[in-house]
């Protein structure tokens, strides 16, 4: 009922409701916002396989390029990846690195004058070689020589698989700080047979890095301080005695 000036009676409230006698409006609103957006699922109830929003499966990571740390995939792999390395390891510490010898004599120092192989069929005199490459920066040259003579005595094919890859990562790589120096034909040849290889995968390049010191490093060395000074010490003990 409304007054003649269209006003609303006095004493006359509002309807509870909003229109058609429903909620308010704003009540309404929200309660339509609550029906639209279903609840997410607390994390400890999720069903398996159903994961929240902004949240992967267990396995999600593994068909994807993302570095995931928890796809177990991913770890299991990298567990697998472990152990070739300590085998490396472990292999790479047989690898002669330094060779134990008696002092050399002074009839041995005079045989390494006359030829090259002669100074390099005895400990010592691979030994004094080796000090005199280090000064020149090629001592590699007689480390992958020593590394070839060693693979030559294995006879188990893990072993030799496992130190020819060694040797290849170690002295044939071009990513190598100790790369020797070989014709791309020996490098070649060596690329194939790194798919099997044997105990002679490396006997050309070790016959070309032989000949190579042979002919460049030897002469140098017999002119040095090094073979000078070992030549001079012990004629003098000899004089002594």
């Amino acid at each position: 009922m409304r007054t003649a000036d269209g006003g609303e009676p006095a004493g006359a409230s509002p309807p509870a409701g909003g229109v058609d006698g429903g909620l308010p409006m704003g009540s309404e609103r929200m309660e339509m916002r609550k029906r639209q957006v279903p609840a997410a699922p607390d994390a400890p109830g999720a069903a398996p396989g159903q994961p929240g929003v902004g949240s992967r499966g267990s396995n999600a990571c593994c068909f994807c390029w993302c570095c995931c740390c928890s796809c177990s995939c991913l770890t299991v792999r990298n567990q697998e990846d472990q152990r070739p390395t300590i085998a490396s390891h472990e292999l790479r510490a047989d690898l002669p690195t330094w060779e134990e010898s008696p002092a050399p004599t002074l009839e041995e120092v005079n045989a390494w004058a006359q030829s090259f192989d002669k100074l390099m069929v005895t400990p010592a005199g691979r030994n004094a070689f080796r000090e005199f490459l280090r000064t020149e920066f090629s001592e590699e040259n007689m480390l992958f020589w020593m590394a070839c003579e060693e693979l030559k005595k294995e006879a188990n094919k893990n072993i030799i698989e496992e130190k020819a890859r060694i040797i290849y990562e170690d002295y044939i790589s071009i990513l190598s700080p100790k790369e020797v120096s070989l014709d791309s034909r020996v490098r070649e040849v060596i690329n194939r047979n790194m798919v099997e290889p044997s105990q002679h995968i490396f006997d050309d390049a070790q016959l070309q890095i032989y000949t190579l010191m042979h002919r460049d490093s030897y002469p140098r060395f017999m002119n040095s301080t090094v073979y000078k000074d070992l030549l001079q010490s012990l004629s003098e003990k000899s004089i002594e005695a």
